[in-house]
């Protein structure tokens, strides 16, 4: 056997495994998802009715469904500002500042992303508990009367209140790759902009932020991604989706469908419509940001 022969057979043998826990931990359920959203089935009997495309259209006349729609890309415009814009103002304070400390800095923000989502869920619904919460007793300091607020049993708070946790836990991942983006950067383009007598305003837009754009857009995808496919945890652990679904995003509302209410097939039907959003909103991203921050400036 000749020595590219072998090359080949390295290559394929050790991409086989892999391929085949892609194909059957990831096309396979997706295929059968596609399969069952085409049948009201209940999940707990072998009996599946065809019903072709019915259930898509039950989810096309669900106003809970373009409830959620819209509540999954709230919390996506907002993480996405939120934790990228956050990101990025600690990752050049601790870099380009030189604030005191940053080893301390990059062990606290990343805090949050080695913390169970469940405890995370569980600490800001006692931080937001209109009786005992934390948030209300710090408001009660400036007002006369002690403040009860209910921020996650009121309709127009309780998405709001969903948000703030979910930047929290987002923002130390983006920060340490940002940092890691700009202490690649060569120091000698700096010192040059600084004996050309630019500001740190300048040396950002002209230097920083086209270099390390790549890792942004990057950030950008992936809180997407997260977002539309993993924010129901979030919102099941604080609100159930209340009230009045005022917190329902696709996801939570699938689990409903699939484990309380026993329609498989209508969440499986909403599983598909998960996964072509989340297509369609990562192709038009990456339209978007495919011109240079420069070009946009």
């Amino acid at each position: 056997m000749t020595h590219n022969a072998q090359r080949k057979l390295f290559i394929f043998v050790c991409l086989v495994p892999a391929f085949l826990f892609f194909c059957l931990f990831t096309i396979y359920p997706i295929v059968r998802g596609m399969y069952i959203s085409l049948f009201d089935w209940s999940g707990s009997s072998e009996h599946m009715t065809f019903i072709g495309l019915n259930n898509f259209k039950a989810l096309y006349e669900d106003p809970i469904v373009w409830k959620a729609i819209g509540n999954d890309y709230f919390l996506v415009v907002g993480k996405v500002i939120g934790i990228v814009l956050l990101a990025t103002l600690f990752a050049i304070s601790v870099t380009r500042l030189r604030i005191r400390g940053a080893a301390f800095y990059r062990l606290v923000f990343f805090i949050p992303n080695i913390i169970s989502i469940v405890v995370i869920g569980v600490l800001w619904r006692f931080v937001y508990n209109p009786s005992i919460g934390f948030l209300n007793a710090f408001l009660s300091l400036f007002s006369d009367t002690p403040v009860k607020t209910p921020w996650l049993g009121d309709t127009g708070t309780a998405l709001w209140s969903i948000l703030w946790p979910s930047i929290w836990a987002g923002v130390g991942f983006y920060f340490l790759l940002l940092v890691a983006a700009i202490l690649g950067i060569p120091a000698s383009l700096y010192e040059a902009a600084e004996i050309d007598g630019a500001s740190q305003a300048t040396q950002f837009r002209r230097i920083t932020l086209p270099l390390i754009w790549e890792q942004v857009k990057v950030s950008i995808l992936h809180i997407v991604m997260t977002t539309l496919n993993g924010s129901f945890v979030m919102v099941l652990l604080m609100t159930e989706g209340g009230p009045d679904n005022a917190t329902q995003v696709l996801g939570s509302y699938l689990y409903q469908m699939g484990f309380k209410q026993f329609h498989m097939g209508a969440a499986a039907a909403l599983g598909v419509v998960i996964l072509a959003l989340s297509m369609l909103t990562t192709l038009v991203l990456q339209l978007l940001l495919r011109r240079d921050p420069v070009e946009l400036s």
